[in-house]
């Protein structure tokens, strides 16, 4: 019983572990797997010990030496795509229970001054969120703690990992502190917004800083599980704190009828007591699995541990990186709020489909690649540049077909996901052409990621942080040239005006990419990029299938949008009576023809999209 109740808190947590031993039949280990097991790594195989000269000329030793991949390719473990796999899952969940959080805001909110508020008061905080949480304390955290694990210091890895929770703690609710005092000042400073308007921004804030403080310990515990390749239970955590937004817009929103009755202000607040109620679910869900893991864990606030100076020096230029890209989101926000009303919400509404491709695949992969690339940062060039190479061309086999997904039908998707209540047609086109104007810019920006996770194992953190600062003004100049002229125009009582920031972003996405690129190569002295042929065959895939998804939608016609398709006109030509087909059912038959066209033409451009075939790559 106690043995199955292990094996099920494995499989819940996503551990993956290419080290751990194969067992017998009977569940027991040879005598050879067990002396085998206590030794270094690089001394287990016959073949790996004789590339050790060390161990091979004085047997094993008490340190154990570098790790060696086990592969020649640089491919190393196979548990790399299955690690990504499993983040990749988790996000997923994470993602659906975000898009009926965000299915249930955009019908009883809409697109409008309440949702304004509401998605400027999750920006707000989030800029301590992103300083102190999973990209920062992954990034700062992994490299040291997984080099100290694999050299076999448990005892000072435990000490490492409570001195960064002490810290990190400090950090997190001091911070959280002062947001909640200062909560009134900042949202005077947004002189744009109605009195009332600020008022409803002061209160957010004030549930949402202790909210942010909770998350950002939370990404701790992420930190700590993936470390030890505990990927899945990590990121599907953030369920929980959907699930407590969603509860409360249930009970409130429907259930008392605070929409209906024009109590949005109320129930904006009510949802707020939701986030910081799920934000603590989302910590404590991962308590159970961090006991196993820290065996030698002692709290403490010293920086003389052993790996935290160096966990510091790299965190604040990552620090930099990372706020400055959360930084150059919030002045966006602030842009969005001198435009005409909805900029912020339409913003709000894209980014969260923009952003899934993203961490399903380009925050997967890369999570998943951080751990690996840190463990073999004294390798070869060529590992290390084969291992990018393969990340970036996981990354974008999934995120280019996503991008011209959202090109060819986003309407439809946009439509199905969020259109009814107070979010109406008109809300419906131009979250689209915001999403349209992101989507140019989403390969890139996935596979930004997972450059800079190449950058972050060779504990080069400067470069990454001076780029985003090169994108984060790119992205504002370029915005502020594009939003104002595009405001003329409009959608009923919407206007373009988000259009023009969306694709400053984008443009400022591909300049970060490309230098990023430009500044590695140097760095690797060896070709790491997923090579031109490669992506020309990914690029005219996606067009095919975008064409293809793109025609049916015009043949099936919609009622969100409202669209009167011409296969519906010719049967009616001909005296039938075509039946109305709705959106979800649009959206569902051309992604599928997306789908299953984009797999013909990649084989017919000889793009091999089996399953594992990019393991071997």
């Amino acid at each position: 019983m106690r043995r199955s109740a292990g094996l099920w808190r494995v499989a819940w947590s996503g551990r993956v572990s290419p080290r751990r031993p194969t067992r017998s039949p009977s569940g027991w280990r040879s005598s050879r797997e067990r002396s085998s097991a206590s030794r270094p790594r690089c001394c287990v195989s016959r073949r790996t010990r004789s590339s050790c000269r060390s161990c091979s000329r004085d047997g094993p030793k008490t340190k154990p030496c570098l790790p060696v991949t086990r592969t020649t390719d640089g491919s190393g473990p196979s548990a790399s795509p299955r690690a990504a796999a499993l983040v990749g899952a988790g996000i997923f969940l994470s993602r659906i229970a975000g898009f009926a959080r965000d299915a249930l805001m955009s019908r009883l909110l809409g697109v409008g001054a309440v949702m304004d508020v509401w998605a400027l008061a999750v920006r707000i905080p989030n800029v301590i969120q992103v300083l102190l949480g999973e990209g920062t304390l992954s990034a700062s955290m992994i490299p040291v703690y997984a080099e100290m694990l694999e050299e076999g210091k448990e005892e000072e890895a435990g000490r490492f990992a409570g001195a960064a929770l002490g810290l990190v703690s400090v950090a997190a609710w001091g911070t959280a502190l002062l947001g909640i005092f200062a909560a009134s000042p900042i949202a005077e400073l947004f002189t744009a917004l109605s009195p009332d308007q600020r008022l409803l921004l002061a209160s957010l804030l004030r549930l949402f800083f202790p909210m942010v403080a909770l998350l950002a310990m939370s990404a701790w515990a992420l930190a700590i599980l993936n470390s030890h390749r505990r990927f899945f239970v990590s990121y599907v955590a953030p369920v929980l704190w959907n699930l407590g937004i969603i509860t409360a817009l249930v009970v409130f929103g429907l259930g008392l009828g605070w929409a209906r009755a024009g109590r949005q202000m109320d129930l904006a607040v009510a949802v707020a007591w939701g986030a910081l109620a799920g934000g603590a679910l989302q910590l404590a869900v991962q308590a159970p699995f961090l006991v196993p893991v820290l065996r030698h864990f002692r709290l403490s606030l010293s920086a003389r541990v052993r790996g935290v100076r160096e966990a510091v020096r790299a965190f604040v230029p990552i620090v930099l990186a990372r706020g400055v890209v959360s930084l150059g989101g919030l002045v966006d926000a602030a842009l969005a709020a001198l435009l005409a009303g909805g900029a912020i919400s339409a913003l709000h509404f894209a980014q969260r489909l923009y952003l899934l491709p993203i961490s399903l695949f380009g925050l997967s992969v890369a999570a998943a690649e951080l751990p690996e690339l840190s463990r073999r940062r004294q390798a070869d060039a060529t590992v290390l540049a084969q291992r990018v190479r393969t990340g970036l061309r996981r990354v974008w086999l999934l995120v280019i077909p996503t991008a011209a997904l959202y090109l060819a039908v986003g309407d439809l998707i946009v439509g199905t996901l969020y259109q009814g209540g107070d979010f109406g047609p008109d809300s419906t086109a131009l979250v689209y052409l915001v999403l349209g104007a992101y989507a140019i810019g989403l390969p890139a920006s996935a596979g930004s990621r997972m450059l800079s996770s190449a950058f972050f194992a060779l504990r080069d953190t400067r470069t990454p942080a001076l780029l985003s600062v090169v994108r984060m003004l790119l992205s504002a100049a370029v915005g502020v040239s594009l939003m104002f002229p595009l405001d003329r125009y409009g959608l009923g009582s919407l206007r373009l005006g988000a259009v023009g920031l969306a694709l400053g972003a984008s443009a400022a996405a591909w300049t970060e990419y490309g230098l990023l690129r430009r500044r590695l190569g140097r760095a690797l002295q060896v070709p790491h990029g997923v090579g031109s042929a490669y992506a020309a065959r990914v690029l005219v895939s996606a067009a095919v299938a975008g064409g293809a998804a793109w025609t049916a939608k015009l043949a099936l016609g919609s009622a969100y949008p409202a669209r009167r398709g011409w296969a519906a006109a010719l049967v009616e030509a001909l005296g039938g009576a075509p039946a109305a087909v709705s959106s979800a059912a649009a959206a569902a038959g051309t992604a599928l023809l997306f789908g299953v066209v984009f797999l013909a033409a990649a084989r017919a451009t000889g793009l091999d999209v089996r399953p594992g075939a990019l393991r071997r790559r």
